[in-house]
């Protein structure tokens, strides 16, 4: 994406980011409600665009910063709690054979990846809605093994609000170079990408000499 220097942050970009920045200065809040709810359930609508780029129009004052915050933590915690009831569903006996049927992963791992959430399940959370890769991913669980709703619906609305206010505010402050924000959070996206491909090669190689 190209920054473009005019008066309001304003960028050309096609596809689906083209699309969703363009939906975002025409709808306002409702839209980045929207479409942060929709990146909850669908990774690639890019929440790491549409929010700092929501800064920087709260910045030329077409929004108000409490204005953007609030709707993008409404869609957060809408979105995760979709995830969370679609796991419940199902319960935790037909998540886990869906998730042993994972190329390189097996039944075990499953396991061991449930007993450490039944521990550390509030913890994960919390942390996992400030974790590209993560934010989506850890409603499952939660879901899976039944957390209360009130808890994991607060646990999701502060760690979600936090990403937001960080995002947000870093659009806002940069205003017509929101588009530095993109770059960082990309970094951050390749570090969880780095570190899911050393598990799966761990898994790999224990399946190996396993064999």
């Amino acid at each position: 994406m190209h920054l473009i220097a005019a008066a309001s942050p304003a960028v050309e970009a096609g596809g689906l980011t083209g699309f969703v920045l363009d939906a975002v200065r025409a709808i306002g809040e409702v839209g980045i409600a929207v479409f942060v709810l929709l990146e909850t359930v669908v990774p690639p609508i890019p929440s790491e665009v549409v929010l700092p780029f929501a800064g920087a129009l709260a910045a030329d004052g077409r929004f108000t910063f409490a204005g953007v915050v609030t709707a993008a933590s409404v869609g957060s915690v809408l979105g995760a709690w979709l995830l969370y009831e679609a796991a419940r569903w199902a319960g935790e006996e037909r998540v886990t054979r869906w998730l042993a049927t994972v190329p390189l992963v097996e039944r075990e791992d499953v396991d061991r990846g449930s007993d450490w959430f039944r521990r550390y399940g509030g913890t994960a959370v919390l942390v996992g809605r400030l974790a590209p890769g993560v934010r989506s991913l850890v409603s499952v669980p939660a879901g899976a093994q039944a957390m209360p709703r009130p808890r994991f619906l607060l646990l999701t609305a502060i760690g979600s609000t936090a990403w937001n206010v960080a995002l947000v505010g870093a659009g806002l402050a940069l205003g017509r170079r929101w588009t530095i924000v993109e770059e960082w959070t990309g970094w951050l996206d390749v570090a969880f990408v780095v570190a899911l491909l050393v598990v799966v090669g761990r898994l790999a190689y224990r399946r190996v000499r396993t064999a």
